[in-house]
């Protein structure tokens, strides 16, 4: 109960921010209900003036119809204005809380986004939020009239007939009590709902994104069955979700029948003995009727409002993980960097459990060029997720130009690396757009010698139309060789004072390559630059070799002394030109 008291009460200080809206929700509720309330008065009148055939009160009846006509008139408007009023106060409710979600998810961690699955993330930002703007939704614009139709209904029957009024108000709260036994349970089951539900989602968003290595491997009768077993227990949580929820609306509407029943009972014996006229008595019946729909209503909403809760603890979950770590207030703003690079004394690992970067030290010049080469999983793209301060070390630290990295606002830090990764990311939209990426306000010759260099410009002028051709979310229509060359040229064209190529040419052909090297040799010079490289042929020219092995520097040195030297270098490469 804690989770759910703490979801409601963040939920409320976001609707405060609308709190005149509420305000004027709450009026125009009210004067949906007065006029609704009034009616009954009024046709009760109407019923006294027909006292026997023949005598009927024609000037009487036509008063009151006109002034039923403009109470309806009133209800009608109000009733519309209500709700407009409630929509935009949702709308808006969930509008702040998914840009809160996205604003947060940008500030995250990689170690949160590396660590969770994509799918769940996304189902938390979209399907959730959605769950909640239904749930809030309903509850706006059932719950305000439906409580207001209550004590309203209450404070009328009261006029009329004390004794008939406290026999309504001593069978309601057994309807209150059954509605807030099973809201407690329905809690669980949707909050089950919503967390497998982005399990779901999860599942189909990875098989949807590698639907071609699924099938390559005939992976797809186990995958049937994975998703058949999380869409089972999907099934399973939503089923008792509703079946408690469900049981809510008949359980109120048998107190509310037993409300409707006593009232009939009672007001039968005072008409009877002439305490009550058959048109109040009929006042009565229609206000035990309009008493007893909001129960039936709320019950309704107390259901959707589960689902919601449900859905936005979920998305406060997300808002709620530890951001990245703050930026110091005097942090450094680095404009242009020499290229001076070091790494002191560093300790890194994903798991405390599992050590991986230990006592590592570098010391780079500017303008050198550094290749780090070793067996898969030795730490070489961990050492560029720690210069980039895609994570932060665990001790020691890493200094560009002889600032702690820690020091430096991450924005100015990244602005002076150009990186360039073995996994293509291109957005959707022109190809145009994808090169200009890092500098939007590129001059259309740039964004071309940009292509140029990076020998995209021939496959460009031939794509259906050229630099304006529109790619799809993450380039899908392209080869992964083309993806790479775009985004070989949007580093190109940006030009930073330091680079970072891990496995840059890992998707060109032999050929291709051969010119990309050249292209790099150029763009290169007099930039300090981190090459990291399966394929030992593409270091031959680096001023340093760092050859890693579990976490550590084993060797180090140019291409000729690891050679000579014999060593764990020299074994690496020998293994892969053997056969010539």
């Amino acid at each position: 109960m804690d989770k759910y008291m703490s979801t409601v009460k963040r939920i409320l200080a976001y609707i405060g921010r609308y709190r005149w809206g509420v305000v004027l929700s709450l009026v125009l509720a009210a004067v949906t209900v007065a006029t609704t309330l009034y009616a009954p008065i009024l046709v009760g009148n109407a019923v006294d003036l027909i006292v026997a055939p023949g005598s009927v009160d024609f000037e009487g009846l036509t008063k009151i119809l006109l002034r039923m006509a403009v109470v309806v008139a009133i209800t009608a408007v109000s009733q519309w204005l209500m709700n407009h009023i409630n929509n935009t106060i949702t709308y808006r409710v969930v509008k702040d809380i998914r840009t809160r979600a996205f604003r947060h998810l940008e500030k995250l961690p990689l170690r949160y986004i590396d660590s969770h699955p994509s799918g769940d993330v996304i189902s938390r930002i979209i399907a959730d939020i959605d769950q909640f703007s239904e749930g809030l939704l309903m509850g706006f614009t059932q719950l305000f009239t439906g409580v207001i139709t209550i004590l309203g209904t209450l404070g009328f029957m009261f006029a009329i007939d004390a004794v008939i009024a406290l026999v309504v108000v001593c069978v309601t709260p057994v309807s209150l009590l059954v509605a807030s036994y099973i809201a407690r349970k329905t809690f669980t089951m949707f909050q089950k709902q919503s967390e497998t539900r982005g399990e779901l989602t999860s599942l189909i968003d990875e098989m949807l994104g590698n639907q071609k290595v699924v099938q390559a491997f005939g992976h797809q009768d186990e995958a049937q069955e994975t998703f058949e077993e999380i869409n089972e227990r999907l099934r399973g949580y939503s089923l008792r979700a509703i079946f408690f929820s469900s049981i809510t609306n008949p359980a109120t509407r048998f107190v509310n029948g037993l409300v409707y029943a006593s009232v009939g009972i009672v007001g039968a014996f005072a008409a009877v003995r002439g305490f009550l006229s058959v048109g109040q008595l009929s006042i009565f019946l229609s206000y035990a009727n309009q008493y007893t729909k909001p129960f039936n209503e709320i019950s309704g909403v107390v259901t959707e409002l589960q689902n919601a809760l449900a859905s936005a603890s979920r998305v406060f979950e997300l808002i709620d993980e530890e951001p990245l770590i703050p930026e110091p207030d005097d942090a450094v703003t680095l404009s242009q960097a020499e290229g001076s690079v070091e790494m002191d004394h560093v300790y890194f690992s994903y798991d405390p459990k599992i050590p991986l970067i230990e006592n590592f030290n570098l010391d780079v010049k500017p303008g050198q060029r550094i290749a780090i080469v070793g067996p898969t999983g030795c730490g070489k793209s961990t050492v560029i997720n720690l210069l980039m301060r895609f994570y932060d070390v665990d001790s020691g630290k890493v200094s560009v130009d002889g600032n702690d990295i820690r020091r430096i606002t991450r924005r100015s830090l990244r602005d002076n690396y150009g990186m360039v990764l073995q996994e293509t990311w291109l957005k959707s939209g022109t190809i145009r757009e994808n090169i200009a990426y890092g500098r939007p306000d590129a001059a259309e010759e740039e964004i071309i010698q940009a292509a140029k260099d990076a020998h995209a410009h021939s496959f460009i002028r031939r794509m259906p139309d050229g630099y304006d051709t529109v790619i799809s979310e993450d380039g899908g229509n392209l080869s992964q060789g083309q993806k790479q060359l775009l985004c070989i040229a949007r580093v190109m064209l940006c030009l930073p004072p330091m680079l970072i190529l891990d496995e840059a040419t890992s998707s060109i052909d032999t050929r291709t390559e051969i010119r990309i090297q050249k292209a790099f040799a150029k763009m290169m010079e007099g930039r300090t630059s981190f090459i990291v490289a399966h394929r030992l042929s593409t270091i031959k020219e680096a001023d340093m070799i760092l050859v890693m092995r579990d976490g550590h520097i084993v060797e180090q040195g140019n291409h000729e002394t690891l050679l000579a030297k014999g060593g764990f270098y020299a074994r690496l490469y020998n293994s892969q030109f053997a056969a010539s």
